[in-house]
């Protein structure tokens, strides 16, 4: 287990400030942070290649944080690949071989077994400049697998890569994991954390705000920095007016002049935030004959693609959106103008209180 404890790192005026993160033996984990937070420095900084100023790193216990980058279980690979640009495909992969002393014949081998694994043989001959980026980072992966990591760092390796590419690269990066590989991938892209992580963690301001597998933190956010980042629409301010109904706490949320959501909160009230997923705003083109919470007459006033279907914007007073399967956007026949129903369950809408929204 690869465990950072307390860690603080401070780079001119940059700071990390007590990560605490716990890779455990075939985790994939995912620590998702906006650009200029510190992701790559951290990696730098557990491979070896930057000075901590406190806390510790361990692996299985033991303290490794003043060995040298060679003397740990890792392999660090950089979004922009950094392959020696005179040397081929295969002197790329195969330098990585040499504190191994393999045999020629051996070294070969291991070579070739490298690249069928991540799907490079035929490009061996080839030098780095022609390439594409999928390519790239592929030669990149089999280099840092040569030396039988026990933990893969990955710095965004699909930020720089087309769609088709990116969706390969993925497909490889679960293949590895099945194996067995324990991955540690930062990136700021939460659909790729979503589509590969066993956990994740977001950090903020130089901090870790949350930690948990990939459907709790898309779930359940802990914080309104969390909820925008992972791409939650509807935040909003307000003010919360706490009540108590049959022994569940509700609190009536304000969001301007006549517009009242109700929330489960167990909040004493004030100033803070309303927020809820697209994917818990229902729409009917009647009134629901069923007494629905949260239930507000709008007006819809803009439909655009998204990656998972439709975002339908509903003015109820304020806009709030709605995320929907294209086939049912086309039988309800929603489009710009249209009158319409819209509900939002009260256990889907979270109350933050303090900050601005």
């Amino acid at each position: 287990m690869l465990r950072l404890e307390a860690l603080d790192i401070r780079l001119g005026g940059f700071a990390l400030r007590g990560i605490d993160l716990e890779l455990r033996d075939g985790d994939y984990f995912v620590l998702l942070g906006a650009s200029g937070t510190g992701k790559t420095v951290l990696l730098e900084t557990v491979a070896g290649l930057h000075r901590r100023a406190g806390g510790r790193i361990t692996v299985d216990g033991t303290d490794i944080s003043d060995n040298a980058v060679q003397e740990r279980p890792l392999a660090l690979v950089y979004q922009d690949q950094a392959l020696f640009p005179h040397m081929s495909v295969q002197a790329n992969v195969a330098f990585a071989l040499d504190r191994l002393r393999l045999k020629a014949a051996e070294r070969r081998q291991r070579v070739l077994e490298l690249a069928r694994a991540v799907g490079i043989e035929d490009l061996r001959p080839r030098r780095p400049a022609t390439l594409s980026g999928g390519e790239a980072q592929r030669v990149a992966l089999a280099r840092a697998l040569a030396r039988h990591p026990r933990y893969l760092l990955l710095d965004e390796p699909l930020s720089a890569l087309d769609c088709g590419a990116r969706d390969g690269m993925r497909a490889l990066l679960r293949g590895l994991h099945r194996q067995g590989r324990t991955i540690l991938h930062v990136t700021h892209d939460f659909d790729e954390a979503l589509a590969l992580a066993t956990r994740v963690a977001v950090l903020e301001d130089g901090r870790i705000v949350q930690t948990g597998t990939p459907t709790e933190v898309f779930h359940r956010p802990r914080s309104q920095f969390v909820a925008r980042f992972i791409g939650i629409r509807n935040v909003f301010p307000g003010m919360l007016e706490s009540v108590d109904e049959g022994g569940v706490t509700m609190g009536r949320f304000r969001l301007g002049e006549g517009i009242v959501f109700s929330v489960m909160t167990d909040h004493a009230g004030g100033p803070g935030c309303l927020l809820f997923r697209g994917e818990d705003v229902f729409l009917s083109v009647e009134r629901p004959s069923a007494e629905l919470p949260n239930l507000h007459r709008g007006r819809v006033v803009d439909l655009a693609p998204a990656r998972s279907g439709i975002e339908v914007g509903v003015d109820i007073g304020v806009e709030i959106v709605a995320l929907m399967d294209e086939e049912l956007v086309q039988r309800l026949g929603l489009r710009p103008g249209r009158e319409i129903w819209a509900s939002v369950s009260s256990a889907a809408s979270r109350f933050y209180g303090g900050g601005p929204c």
